[in-house]
């Protein structure tokens, strides 16, 4: 979905829509976070709200998450300004597995 020009909108409804056609979803985390012709010629991103969009996916029961990672986004040939940097995937990763714990009812969701 788009709000406004420039600007995607993830509609979170979606995920359980398409679960009940009983194939696993999969959430694109990074590329959710694009700005399409952001920077002019190229798109632009919103790196900075990748872990609560991938916490919102996670508490709807996707069944997976694509994240570009990269050590330094600004280097990157491209989609840098919405990719996660290298040093921040963990701590994100265990926030997120945490949450999973939490909706599938396993034990030890502190990991």
């Amino acid at each position: 979905a788009s709000f406004g020009y420039n600007n995607l909108v993830v509609d979170f409804r979606a995920f359980p829509i398409m679960r009940s056609f009983g194939y696993p979803v999969i959430f694109d985390v990074t590329h959710s976070l694009q700005l399409p012709g952001g920077q002019g010629t190229s798109s632009g991103g919103q790196r900075e709200f990748a872990e609560p969009l991938a916490r919102a996916a996670v508490a709807v029961d996707v069944d997976g998450l694509f994240m570009e990672v990269h050590p330094e986004p600004e280097k990157a040939l491209c989609d840098g300004p919405n990719m996660i940097r290298l040093d921040e995937v963990e701590k994100m990763l265990k926030m997120i597995k945490r949450i999973h714990s939490l909706i599938s009812g396993e034990k030890g969701g502190n990991n």
